[in-house]
């Protein structure tokens, strides 16, 4: 909270006000949209002509005729007067300059009217965008085998979509979390896309008897059934309706957040978070969402190609903070919303929620991505490279001192690993019998010392 003395004190009237907040407060382009509806173009006409051209009265103008949609009956700004950026680039994270003559205002919001959220530059964040977390990653790569980063990208990979489905409580069989690896390997191979992202999810939802293909035609909510069967909503869904016009309002802001080089980790937050507020699939909603940062991160080139994060893996050793960042967005949405439930026992929006989904700040979104970007970064990453290597070294001692199928010698590696660096005692009878007393102890020597380095590559 912020404490201003008299000298801040606005005038008692709405002009006063609106201005101050355009000045002080945090912008919320949800509110002013609502403000400037209510009040209506003649008010607002009045309030920019009485200002005569004064910086909040130009930003405002702008606002107005871009939130709204309505030229207002304002002459053009005088040619003298030097251009003003619509955000504080000290204060926000801002798109590419997109001057406005009419205003003499430069544009620099990061989307457009069909999809704009805004992130303010907190010291978290100004802390993750300068810690070159993407040099981090060659670090280790300049530290590793070819081998040991292929075999490290392709674990990583499979854990990352294993653990996209179990988010959403699935356990599929093992072709299915490896054919969704697949989608995710190929991520960012082509421009983000309307029929690029159906093809996504057409191979996410390959059975199509119980969920549609394309854009959903009915209303989706997330939540549970009371004792009597009534809906209990936690969460719904843009309305089906407005679903095209708010994906090509997303897909046109990716546009303009890629052309403006938006920090490539807040870029993805901002489309793959929107996306699924949006929720415009039947099913499925999650994984894609979780697939767009990883299609954003490669499209933007932050890591090396092939690589791919395991931020889902991130996503579910934290899942409470992740279902408590979607709901601390969400859940203050669902009082706009006015809603009845369906005799399919789903739910039907009765009023215009759109630009619901449209605005908001997702400056906590971006922070929690980050956050789970940098620990994959600076933990798991080179703690995968450094289990390999440590693998690699014990598989090389064994094979010097004991001629046995490879097989073997992996999962001789991986009893003793698991167990304290000991093999078990039922192992030790059954698969690995005919080794001897002296041959098991230095087996479990040699894995010991090859597992010992303690120092990560890439962490120095």
């Amino acid at each position: 909270m912020r404490l201003y003395d008299q000298r801040y004190q606005p005038k008692g009237d709405i002009a006063g006000h609106l201005i101050f907040a355009l000045k002080h407060e945090t912008l919320d382009l949800l509110v002013l949209k609502r403000i400037f509806l209510r009040l209506g173009a003649e008010t607002i006409t009045a309030i920019i002509t009485a200002s005569q051209g004064k910086q909040q009265a130009r930003r405002l103008w702008f606002f107005h005729e871009w939130l709204v949609g309505e030229r207002l009956q304002v002459e053009d700004a005088s040619s003298g007067l030097r251009y003003l950026p619509l955000l504080d680039p000290e204060c926000y994270f801002t798109g590419p300059p997109r001057q406005s003559p009419r205003h003499k205002i430069t544009n620099n919001l990061p989307g457009n009217p069909g999809f704009c959220p805004v992130v303010r530059k907190t010291g978290v964040l100004k802390a993750f965008t300068e810690a070159s977390l993407s040099f981090r990653i060659e670090q280790v790569r300049g530290r590793t085998s070819q081998d040991v980063w292929c075999r490290a990208a392709s674990f990583l990979l499979l854990a990352d979509s294993r653990a996209s489905f179990a988010i959403e409580g699935e356990r599929p069989a093992r072709n299915r979390i490896e054919r969704w690896a697949q989608v995710i390997q190929n991520a960012g191979c082509q421009p983000l896309s309307l029929p690029e992202i159906l093809d996504m999810h057409g191979q996410l939802i390959q059975d199509n008897r119980f969920v549609a293909k394309g854009l959903r035609t009915e209303g989706v909510f997330l939540g549970e059934r009371d004792r009597d069967g009534e809906l209990v909503p936690e969460f719904v869904g843009a309305r089906p309706q407005d679903l095209p016009d708010l994906m090509q309002g997303l897909l046109e802001s990716h546009r303009i957040m890629s052309e403006g080089q938006l920090d490539p980790v807040i870029h993805a937050a901002l489309i793959a978070f929107g996306f699924v507020f949006m929720h415009p699939f039947e099913d499925g909603n999650g994984r894609m969402h979780r697939a767009l940062v990883h299609h954003i991160l490669a499209e933007r080139k932050f890591a090396s190609a092939g690589m791919v994060f395991p931020v889902s893996a991130v996503m579910l050793e934290r899942i409470g903070e992740y279902q408590q960042t979607l709901r601390a967005f969400s859940s203050p949405l669902m009082t706009a919303i006015d809603w009845q439930p369906t005799p399919k026992h789903n739910v039907e929006v009765l009023n215009d929620t759109s630009d619901l989904y449209r605005f908001g700040d997702y400056t906590a979104i971006a922070e929690y991505l980050y956050a789970c970007v940098e620990h994959t970064i600076t933990t798991l990453l080179p703690k995968e490279v450094h289990y390999l290597q440590c693998h690699d070294r014990a598989l090389r001692a064994i094979d010097d001192r004991l001629d046995m199928p490879g097989g073997q010698v992996r999962d001789l590696i991986m009893f003793i690993t698991q167990n304290g660096m000991k093999l078990p005692l039922g192992c030790r009878r059954k698969e690995f019998a005919a080794l001897s007393d002296d041959e098991v102890m230095m087996i479990e020597a040699v894995v010991a010392d090859a597992y010992a380095a303690t120092v990560l590559p890439g962490m120095g």
